[in-house]
């Protein structure tokens, strides 16, 4: 767990929380020990990102209000844009645009990746931003499939600000199609 995530979302009430089960001095000890840069995404976070062809987005409204939503596109499509930068290519689909309204209100987001066969999960806090793409925009080739059969109407931009993986024990492993064939194959 980066110390990051732990000094951005554990409040007081959580703190207390933990004090009271008995893991306090352990994420105290994490939060301490972060100091040593590992709140910088690496080539791990980014080779998990690149299999994922989807993720959940939850943004805040500007009451406060959360609102979480599932984006997905070609493997891969969430990519590194730096040292703690990552962005994606948003397609067209529903016309609410609540996840755009709230980043433009509040900008702070929590992206959640998925791997229900391999029971992982990467959890991300940060602050976004959004910009409508088109082809003279200078992040189009890096973020835009060209192999992809949609057309993005916007690049989500977001600076990572900590990130956590987390337990597995929950998690219940689903499989597409795809996966569910090759298992089959092989078994």
């Amino acid at each position: 767990m980066a110390a990051n995530f732990i000094r951005t979302l554990f409040g007081k009430r959580a703190k207390q929380l933990q004090s009271e089960d008995g893991s306090r001095e352990a994420y105290q000890k994490m939060a301490d020990r972060g100091l040593d840069g590992n709140d910088t995404m690496t080539s791990r976070e980014f080779a998990y990102l690149a299999q994922r062809d989807s993720f959940y987005i939850a943004t805040v409204t500007e009451d406060g209000w959360p609102y979480l939503q599932h984006r997905g596109g070609p493997t891969g499509f969430l990519k590194p844009l730096g040292d703690n930068r990552i962005g994606f290519a948003d397609f067209g689909g529903n016309r609410q645009f609540l996840s755009a309204a709230n980043v433009d209100d509040v900008g702070r987001v929590c992206l959640f990746a998925m791997d229900y066969p391999g029971r992982k999960r990467l959890k991300i806090i940060g602050e976004a931003r959004w910009e409508a793409a088109d082809p003279s925009h200078p992040l189009w080739d890096q973020l835009v499939d060209p192999d992809y059969d949609a057309t993005p109407e916007r690049f989500f931009i977001i600076d990572v600000v900590g990130f956590d993986w987390n337990c597995p024990q929950h998690i219940t492993p689903r499989y597409t199609n795809v996966e569910w064939a090759g298992i089959e194959k092989a078994g």
